[in-house]
C-alpha cells in the first residue's frame, strides 16, 4: 500500500471539515484574506456593509501585535463609531457556536515579515467569522511529530507578523502525521507541552480522523477558544487546557447548573490543578444563579504567580492581607462574586459572633466553594464550620491523593473520615499512571540505601546495598548514620543532579535531626574546602537552606499531615519550643547573609517561606533541608532530586516523591528519590492505592540500573551494527536512508545514556561505547545536523528532516570552557609539580571526552600546551584564555573570509547581530556575506553553506564559554 502524501492527506481531512458544517473558501494571500475578513465580520455582527471608513477602525483596532494582545482583542467586544454618528459593539469571537461562521481554507501564502522575498504556504488554516484562529500543520505518515511542531514554530518567527499581521490571532495549533495528532496554544515554545485530545476516560484519540470528528466541530472547537484558553496576563501568553482538565470544569458546572451535590476531582499531583479550578471559578462566577465563588488555599500556597493572575482577571479578588476583616468587606460586597482567600481566614471570618452581621445574607445563598489540594486541609472542625454556616454552599476539592478508608487517620464516632464523605464522590480521574503515560509528569527512580544491622550502623563505607526493614528511633539518629548520610550525598549530589543543572530536596524526620544534618553539611562541606585549598584546587560548596515551623508560625493541625505518620509530626509541636525558634533564627540570619535579605522567625517567616521557594526554582539553593513544609503543593521544575530519612506512607510518600516529577526537558527523564529508609513496601502500597492500575509498579517506577544498563548495551550494539567505527560515519553511511537509520540508532543510546547519568554506580568505559567514541559518534551525530538539515521550510532536502534530532540530550553546558579554566587556575597556582600533573591530566580527559567542546578541543589544547606552562604563579588564566581567544577568533575570521570570498566587515556585522539577539543567522542574514554575487542557479546552495558555517563559527567561539 502507497504512502499517503502530505496533499491527499489535506484534501481528506478538508472533506472531512466540509461535512462537519465548514464552507470551504479560497484564500491564497493577505488582500482576499482581508476581503474575506470584511464580509464574514459583517455577517456575523448582522451589519449590511461596513463603509471605507468603519472598516478602517475596524482594521486599525485587530492590528494589534502580538499574539497575546491579540488574544485579547478577539475575546472583547469594539465599538465602532459608524458614518451616522451611531456607536455599536461588535463581536470578533461568539460564545454561541451558532452565531459564528465556519469556514477552511488551504495552502495560503503569506510574505515573511523580514521583507526578504521569502513567504510560507500553510497546510490548512480554520476561520472564525474571517479571522485565523486555528493553523493545522499536517505532515505524511511516517515523519515525526516534533518536525510539524518545528514547522509551526518557524512560521511564527518568519511570516505570523507580516503585513497586517492577522496570522498572529492563531489560537491554537493542531499538528498530525495521520497517525498521530496533538494540539497546543500559540506561544508553545516545546513540543513536550503538546497534548493529545482523549476521551473521559483518558484515552487518547490519535488519528486526524477521530480527532477532527471531536475536537474540530463546530460547537467544541467554539469552547476551546471562548471556555478552555487562560490568558495569563501576569506572563502575557495563552494556555489551553488539556482533555482530563477540561472534563473536571466541565463536569464542576454541570453540577453546580443541575445538582445540590458536592464533588471532588481527583487529578494525579503535578497534573495543573490550580490551573483547572482557575478556570473553573471563572466560568462558575459566569451563572446568574451563583451569588459567590470561593477559592480557597492553605496560606503557604498563596504564592505571587496565583494572586497576580487571579487579580489580573478580577481586580482586586485576592485578599492578601493578614487582617481578616478584609475578607469580610469583601464577603459583605454583593458585586463582588470571586474571592480568593486563605483557609485559615475563612474559618475564622464565619466562625465569629464579630462578622456575623455583615455576612449574614450569604447563609442561604447559593455559594461555591473550590479547595485547592482539599487532601491536607477538609478533615477537622474547619470543613464542618463551611457546612454550618453556608446552607446552600456547594463545596469541590481538588486532589491528587483523595484520602480513603486505607490511608485516612482521622475518626468520627470510630468511622474512617475520608474525601468521598465530605465530597460526596469523584466527578473525574486522572492518576499518576496516566499522566506519566501521557509526559505530563515523570516517573520515578528510587535508590533504597544502607544497611543495617540490630546491633547499629553496619561497619561498611558504602550505602549501595539494600535497606534492611530496622525502625528504631537509637539507630536513625545515630550520629555517625548521620554523618554517613551527610558525606554520601555531598560526594554524590553532583551525580544525581548532573552537574547541579538540577536540585533537590532532603526531607527528615523532626526538627532535632534537622537540625543536626544542618550542621553536618557546614562541617563536611568546611572540611571539604580546606582539603581543597590545601592541594590547590577549587570546591565549590553546596547551598544549604532549610526552613521548619514551631508553634508560634504554625497554624496548622496534626491532621494536616495524615499522610505522615507518627515521627513526621515533630515539626508541628504542641508548645513553643525556644530552642527550635533560636536554631530557625540562626539558620534565617545566615540565610540573609548570604543573599542580603532581612528575614526572621516571626512576623517576616511567610516571606522567608515565599523567598526560598522562589530561590528554589531559580537554582539559587541547592539542597532545601525539609522536615514536612514544601513536601506538598511545591513545583519547581529543575528540582529532580528528593532525599529522604523518614517514613513516609500513602498519600504523604505519593506527594513527597512527587516534588520532583516536573517536566523540563530530554535532560531530566525522571525524579531521582534516594532513601536511606526501607520504604519499599510503603512505596508499593501508595502506588497501589493511588494509579488504580494493576500495573502501576511498571509505569511509575523506572527500572533498575542494572536493567537499564543491559538496555544501554543493546541500544549500543544496534548502533554498531550499522557503523562499527565512528570515524568511518561520512564513508560508511552513503544513502540517506542508512544516515536516518545511524540518527535514530544514536539517538536512541543517548537518549538512555541520560537516564544513566544519574546513578552513582555509572561508569561509562564500562559499556559497550567508552567515553571516547562516544564523543566522536557525538561529533558525527551533530555533523549530520548542521550539515543536510534543511535552512528555509519547505524546501525538501533530505529525509532527515523527518527526523527530530533531540540536540538538547548533547548541549549541556555545566562542563563548559569556564569550568575548565577553574581547573587550569588550580595548576598554574600549584607549586607542587606533581599536583600540577594530576591537574591537567584531569584536565586533559575533560577535554577529549566531553561532547560539549567537541568544535573547540583543539584550540584549548593549543592554550592548554603553549600558554598554561609559561604563566606565573597567581597569574589570571581567565585573562590569559581571553586575550588567547580572542586573537584566535580574529584568526578564524580572516581565514573563512578568504577562503570563502567573504567580505569581512558584514561577516563582522552578522557575528554583533548574534551577540545582540542570540538568534543563530538565516539566509537572510547571510545573503550580503559574498564578495561577487553568485548566479542565480547558485545562489540557493551558496547561502546555505553560509549559513552552516556561520553557524558553526557562533558555536566555535560564542557558546559555551
Amino acid at each position: 500500500m502507497s504512502i499517503q502524501s502530505e496533499a491527499q492527506l489535506e484534501y481528506e481531512l478538508i472533506k472531512q471539515l466540509k461535512q462537519l458544517g465548514y464552507s470551504q473558501v479560497a484564500v491564497k494571500d493577505e488582500a482576499q484574506l482581508l476581503s474575506n475578513l470584511k464580509i464574514q465580520i459583517e455577517r456575523a455582527n448582522g451589519i449590511a456593509a461596513f463603509s471605507h471608513n468603519e472598516w478602517a477602525q475596524v482594521l486599525n483596532h485587530l492590528k494589534a501585535g502580538n499574539s497575546f494582545n491579540c488574544a485579547k482583542v478577539l475575546r472583547n467586544r469594539f465599538p465602532v463609531t459608524f458614518d451616522d454618528g451611531s456607536t455599536r459593539h461588535i463581536d470578533f469571537l461568539f460564545a454561541d457556536p451558532q452565531k459564528n461562521i465556519y469556514q477552511v481554507t488551504h495552502q495560503i501564502s503569506v510574505d515573511h515579515k523580514a521583507g526578504n522575498g521569502h513567504s510560507s504556504r500553510f497546510d490548512v488554516t480554520l476561520l472564525i467569522n474571517g479571522l485565523p484562529l486555528v493553523q493545522i500543520e499536517l505532515k505524511r505518515a511516517g515523519v515525526e511529530l516534533p518536525e510539524a511542531f518545528n514547522q509551526t514554530q518557524r512560521y511564527a518567527k518568519d511570516a505570523y507578523s507580516s503585513g497586517t499581521g492577522l496570522f498572529n490571532y492563531i489560537q491554537l495549533f493542531v499538528i498530525s502525521n495521520r497517525d498521530h495528532t496533538h494540539y497546543y496554544s500559540t506561544g508553545t515554545s516545546n513540543f513536550e507541552f503538546t497534548f493529545p485530545w482523549a476521551d473521559f476516560d483518558n484515552k487518547h484519540i490519535h488519528k486526524i480522523d477521530a480527532f477532527a470528528e471531536c475536537f474540530l466541530n463546530h460547537q467544541h472547537i467554539s469552547k476551546m477558544l471562548t471556555e478552555y484558553m487562560v490568558v495569563l496576563e501576569v506572563e502575557k501568553r495563552l494556555m489551553v487546557l488539556r482533555p482530563y482538565q477540561i472534563y473536571a470544569v466541565q463536569q464542576i458546572i454541570q453540577r453546580v447548573q443541575h445538582s445540590e451535590k458536592n464533588g471532588y476531582i481527583w487529578h494525579t499531583t503535578g497534573s495543573g490543578k490550580t490551573l483547572t479550578s482557575f478556570k473553573a471559578s471563572q466560568l462558575i462566577m459566569r451563572l446568574p444563579e451563583v451569588e459567590k465563588v470561593l477559592f480557597v488555599v492553605d496560606r503557604s500556597d498563596l504564592d505571587t504567580q496565583t494572586v497576580r493572575e487571579f487579580n489580573a482577571f478580577k481586580e482586586n479578588s485576592v485578599d492578601t492581607t493578614k487582617n481578616t476583616s478584609t475578607l469580610v468587606d469583601q464577603l459583605g460586597q454583593t458585586h463582588d462574586k470571586l474571592i480568593v482567600t486563605t483557609l485559615q481566614k475563612l474559618n475564622i471570618a464565619i466562625s465569629s459572633n464579630r462578622y456575623a452581621d455583615q455576612i449574614a445574607y450569604l447563609k442561604d445563598k447559593k455559594v461555591v466553594i473550590i479547595f485547592d489540594e482539599c487532601h491536607r486541609s477538609q478533615f477537622g472542625d474547619t470543613h464542618r464550620n463551611i457546612k454550618r454556616f453556608f446552607d446552600q454552599a456547594q463545596m469541590f476539592g481538588f486532589t491528587g491523593t483523595p484520602i480513603f478508608e486505607t490511608n485516612s487517620q482521622v475518626k468520627i464516632d470510630a468511622k474512617a473520615v475520608t474525601t468521598n464523605a465530605l465530597f460526596d464522590e469523584c466527578l473525574h480521574k486522572y492518576v499518576i499512571t496516566d499522566a506519566i503515560r501521557d509526559g505530563n509528569v515523570l516517573p520515578f527512580q528510587i535508590a533504597y540505601l544502607g544497611k543495617y544491622t540490630s546491633n547499629g550502623i553496619e561497619k561498611s563505607d558504602s550505602y549501595e546495598d539494600d535497606v534492611e526493614g530496622i525502625d528504631t528511633k537509637e539507630l536513625f539518629d545515630n550520629p555517625a548514620r548521620l554523618e554517613m548520610i551527610t558525606r554520601y550525598i555531598v560526594d554524590n549530589h553532583h551525580i544525581k543532579t548532573k552537574n547541579r543543572t538540577f536540585t533537590a530536596m532532603f526531607c527528615v524526620s523532626s526538627v532535632e535531626v534537622l537540625t543536626q544534618y544542618y550542621e553536618l553539611f557546614k562541617q563536611v562541606q568546611q572540611e571539604k574546602q580546606q582539603q581543597a585549598e590545601e592541594q590547590g584546587q577549587i570546591y565549590n560548596p553546596l547551598s544549604i537552606a532549610t526552613i521548619f515551623s514551631f508553634a508560634a508560625n504554625e497554624e496548622r493541625t496534626v491532621e494536616e499531615f495524615t499522610g505522615l505518620i507518627e515521627e513526621e509530626s515533630a515539626d508541628i509541636p504542641t508548645k513553643i519550643s525556644q530552642s527550635n525558634r533560636d536554631k530557625l533564627d540562626q539558620y534565617i540570619t545566615e540565610y540573609n547573609a548570604k543573599f542580603g535579605q532581612n528575614f526572621n522567625s516571626g512576623e517576616e517567616f511567610y516571606p522567608y517561606y515565599r523567598d526560598i521557594a522562589n530561590r528554589v526554582r531559580k537554582k539559587e539553593i541547592d539542597i532545601l533541608l525539609v522536615v514536612n513544609m514544601f513536601l506538598t503543593g511545591f513545583d519547581s521544575k529543575p528540582l529532580n532530586t528528593l532525599y529522604v530519612d523518614k517514613n513516609l506512607k500513602y498519600h504523604g510518600l505519593i506527594q513527597a516523591f512527587s516534588r520532583t516529577n516536573r517536566i523540563l526537558n530530554a535532560d531530566k527523564p525522571f525524579g531521582n528519590i534516594v532513601c536511606f529508609r526501607n520504604l519499599k513496601q510503603a512505596t508499593d502500597q501508595a502506588l497501589t492505592l493511588f494509579s488504580n492500575r494493576a500495573e502501576a509498579e511498571k509505569i511509575v517506577l523506572i527500572p533498575s540500573f542494572e536493567s537499564i544498563k543491559e538496555k544501554y548495551n543493546a541500544a549500543v550494539e544496534n548502533l554498531l551494527c550499522i557503523v562499527p567505527d565512528p570515524d568511518q560515519v561520512s564513508n560508511t553511511l552513503v544513502t540517506e536512508q542508512e544516515q536516518l537509520a545511524y540518527v535514530k540508532a544514536f539517538r536512541e543510546v543517548m537518549r538512555i545514556n541520560a537516564q544513566l547519568e544519574n546513578f552513582v554506580e555509572y561508569d561509562q568505559d564500562d559499556t559497550l561505547l567508552n567515553k571516547a567514541d562516544f564523543q566522536k559518534h557525538t561529533s558525527q551525530y551533530k555533523y549530520l545536523y548542521n550539515n543536510v538539515r534543511i535552512v528555509q521550510p519547505k524546501d525538501k532536502v533530505s529525509v532527515l528532516n523527518d527526523v527530530n534530532f533531540q540536540l538538547e540530550l548533547i548541549h549541556r553546558d555545566t562542563v563548559n570552557v569556564g569550568y575548565i579554566l577553574n581547573l587550569l587556575q588550580a595548576v598554574v597556582n600549584n607549586k607542587d609539580e606533581e599536583k600540577k600533573r594530576q591537574y591537567r591530566s584531569q584536565v586533559q580527559e575533560i577535554i577529549s571526552t566531553n561532547h560539549n567542546l567537541y568544535d573547540k578541543q583543539v584550540l584549548i589544547q593549543k592554550f592548554l600546551d603553549e600558554n598554561i606552562p609559561r604563566m606565573a604563579n597567581g597569574q589570571s588564566v581567565h585573562d590569559a584564555f581571553a586575550t588567547f581567544w580572542d586573537v584566535e577568533k580574529e584568526k578564524a575570521l580572516g581565514e573563512l573570509c578568504q577562503q570563502e570570498a567573504l567580505k569581512p566587515e558584514v561577516f563582522k556585522a552578522v557575528l554583533g547581530q548574534y551577540e545582540y539577539t542570540k538568534r543563530l543567522p538565516s539566509r537572510e542574514d547571510v545573503k550580503d556575506l559574498p564578495i561577487t554575487r553568485p548566479k542565480i542557479s547558485e545562489r540557493k546552495t551558496l547561502m546555505n553553506t553560509l549559513v552552516l558555517k556561520t553557524r558553526a563559527f557562533i558555536e566555535k567561539f560564542y557558546t559555551g564559554l
